[in-house]
């Protein structure tokens, strides 16, 4: 099997809560991100799931080398990526890429889509002025736009085609990875699966890896080769997409699935309804920190932290009933 081009070993990202201007003191910490570890290889996708507040963000900066990990390390193609100076960490840039979830934000209403296509070869130093405006054009065609909107401003396009022009501007430079943070969820339910599909089609002409971070099962459902599942900062299951939607362990990811109604076939799936709220990162709970809201909670849960483990060849769950 082919080395894994991402990896991210035992990352942790904790942020100081301080008090006060000229004299500050620390409160504590939040852990955001406390002790995950997974892989990507080219040409596959891994779905980052959880809910609001997981750590899937944090997790997403810290690839895109926005953030620097309390601890840990994340590698491309075994090289540390944090710590990068100058070109090198401009040849990172180049090399993983990242798409949001509303296409406006990242869109300057000023500029020409084209013109905000070609600002990663430009910084890049892809050649003359004729081969960038060659390479606009065959990046319109491949998102499926036509080559004269690159003379159009973004409010002249629709969502779903704003999210085309992004997608255009990520793969410019030809990125090995492209961080997808919920790509689909602002666009209308009719044109959901024309990106997917476009994403997917992608992929397999460019061989471009990506980390889908998002809450929408049935995105992950359909284009991620691995899903991870993340609580408060930790993961709490990780699977092949189609060995975790046909086997889920965790019970909050049973709640997860629970929440969106999925049908799974042969299998008469139990409602879940999760008590309370997700406690603070700043205060998390001893043991597990899902057993003050588990429907299956045991003493020990609150005790002691569950190793994530293999139930399965490659189906991990960190927790006790296992």
């Amino acid at each position: 099997m082919n080395a894994p081009l991402l990896r991210v070993e035992h990352v942790r990202k904790h942020f100081a809560l301080t008090r006060g201007i000229l004299f500050t003191r620390t409160l504590g910490y939040i852990k955001a991100v406390d002790d995950v570890s997974f892989e990507i290889r080219a040409g596959e996708t891994l779905g980052l799931v959880g809910e609001s507040g997981c750590g899937k963000t944090t997790t997403s900066r810290m690839i895109l080398n926005l953030e620097e990990p309390t601890e840990g390390r994340v590698l491309l193609d075994g090289e540390p990526i944090h710590g990068l100076q100058g070109e090198a960490r401009s040849a990172y840039r180049a090399k993983v890429q990242a798409v949001f979830q509303d296409p406006w934000s990242s869109l300057n209403p000023r500029m020409k889509v084209g013109r905000t296509i070609a600002e990663a070869l430009i910084v890049n130093r892809w050649g003359d002025r004729a081969k960038i405006a060659a390479r606009v054009r065959e990046l319109l065609l491949q998102v499926g736009l036509r080559p004269e909107q690159a003379e159009q401003y973004p409010h002249e396009f629709s969502g779903g085609q704003r999210q085309r022009v992004a997608l255009a501007a990520a793969l410019a430079s030809r990125p090995r990875l492209i961080v997808l943070d919920e790509p689909v969820s602002a666009l209308d339910v009719s044109i959901r699966a024309q990106m997917m599909n476009l994403l997917k089609d992608i992929q397999a002409q460019d061989n471009v890896a990506y980390l889908l971070v998002a809450h929408d099962l049935a995105t992950v459902r359909h284009m991620a080769d691995h899903t991870v599942v993340m609580y408060l900062g930790k993961i709490v299951e990780q699977a092949p997409t189609a060995s975790l939607f046909a086997d889920v362990r965790h019970p909050y990811t049973k709640a997860l699935f629970s929440a969106v109604l999925i049908a799974r076939a042969n299998q008469q799936d139990e409602e879940i309804v999760l008590q309370g709220e997700v406690p603070s990162p700043l205060n998390p709970p001893s043991g597990c920190r899902f057993h003050t809201r588990c429907p299956y909670v045991m003493p020990r849960c609150s005790q002691e932290e569950p190793p994530l483990r293999d139930v399965t060849p490659g189906h991990a769950v960190a927790c006790h009933l296992y």
